[in-house]
């Protein structure tokens, strides 16, 4: 006589069924979900108990007991523990919303030296101060407890997250005026028309700081089957810094530069004589730049007096230089040629930084912008 199944039988909705069968896949999920969800998927598709167990190397009543949790609770519910009879929670509502208010505080602000807490620090602080605060069920607060703690109330005093304050209350007007003058364009690549002799559209800033480092041993070559990698010894002999400048035409691509020890209003004069001579004399030189002090000097202003008409200037925002598309080339000029570059002198790194200048103007790359652009509307 064959064996008679004494459990009813477990129905999975389609929905729980595509879950489950997810966790018994991932790779990722903790060991005791995937191991449930396996035992259930196996009982749901016919298999008896002795099989799971056989399957899985585990006993009978550990797959009884997730098999009747989920006959009783549901499929989903059996991939996790139960609550359980236990010791109660010592802590209660007030002394946690202290625990929180502190950690919301900075250590400093408390006479420490620390910036940030430690979960040390901040456990060793509540057990000297929770009896004077009334909160005497902290006196045996550890390191872990207060973890768990802070981790269920989503607080991390240890973490810093970057923010950028808006500072200008013009940043949408500015952004704007920044945006259409990427979009117009945008519609003059399009429509394929030459414009070189009417105006030129430029996006400038100065990349300051670049090192000329060299090195004290040579570099040794990667050798197949020994060495992967290129060897550098660690000590290195620093030869100073120089400044790039740099303007890229938007509708050719060209990439105007100028290397220098720094950059000045009387630098900046000199590049925009540079581009005053490569362009046409009928075109307008229209430049996205930001608001650094050498581009709105008195020296600057009376020089662009001289040369009325020529040049136009649109400024980004302040705290918007994300907005001018030429850190896209200084971001790739990073990953790519000074990665790891090595001179024997300023004038060396000069030198390899116009070259790779030529190099991209050989073949020359067109930046596009296109976050919000399709908002923007020309007249």
């Amino acid at each position: 006589m064959p064996f008679e199944r004494r459990r009813p039988q477990l129905v999975l909705a389609p929905q729980v069924r595509e879950e489950l069968t997810m966790v018994s896949r991932a790779r990722t999920e903790p060991a005791y979900r995937v191991e449930r969800a396996r035992i259930l998927l196996a009982y749901a598709d016919g298999e008896s108990v002795s099989a799971i167990a056989r399957l899985m190397r585990t006993n009978r009543p550990h797959v009884e007991r997730c098999i009747d949790k989920a006959l009783q609770l549901g499929g989903k519910a059996a991939l996790e523990d139960l609550p359980r009879s236990g010791r109660p929670t010592e802590l209660s509502d007030d002394a946690r919303a202290w625990v929180l208010a502190l950690a919301c505080q900075k250590p400093k602000e408390l006479g420490y030296s620390y910036e940030l807490w430690t979960t040390r620090l901040l456990a060793a602080h509540l057990r000297k101060h929770c009896r004077r605060a009334g909160h005497a069920c902290l006196q045996r607060m550890s390191s872990g407890t207060l973890s768990r703690l802070l981790r269920k109330s989503e607080v991390r005093p240890h973490k810093i997250a970057y923010y950028l304050e808006r500072r200008d209350p013009e940043f949408e007007a500015k952004m704007a005026q920044v945006l259409c003058v990427y979009k117009e364009v945008a519609l003059l690549r399009e429509a394929g028309r030459d414009v070189s002799d009417m105006i030129a559209v430029l996006s400038y800033d100065e990349k300051p700081g670049i090192q000329a480092i060299e090195n004290t041993a040579p570099d040794l070559a990667p050798v197949a089957g020994e060495h992967p990698e290129v060897s550098r010894d660690y000590e290195y002999v620093r030869h100073g810094t120089v400044s790039l400048l740099a303007g890229i035409d938007l509708l050719s691509g060209h990439v105007h530069g100028m290397v220098v020890d720094r950059h000045r209003s009387l630098e900046f004069i000199e590049f925009l004589e540079m581009l005053h001579r490569y362009y046409p004399p009928s075109a307008t030189i229209r430049i996205i730049l930001d608001n650094h002090s050498a581009h709105m000097s008195e020296a600057t202003r009376a020089h662009l007096k001289t040369r009325p008409n020529r040049f136009e200037f649109i400024f980004t925002p302040k705290h918007g230089s994300w907005l001018n598309l030429v850190e896209s080339f200084f971001a790739k000029m990073a990953k790519s040629m000074l990665r790891g570059i090595r001179v024997s002198s300023k004038g060396e790194l000069r030198r390899r930084i116009l070259k790779y200048l030529a190099e991209v103007n050989a073949s020359p790359v067109v930046f596009r912008w296109k976050y919000r652009l399709d908002e923007m509307l020309v007249a």
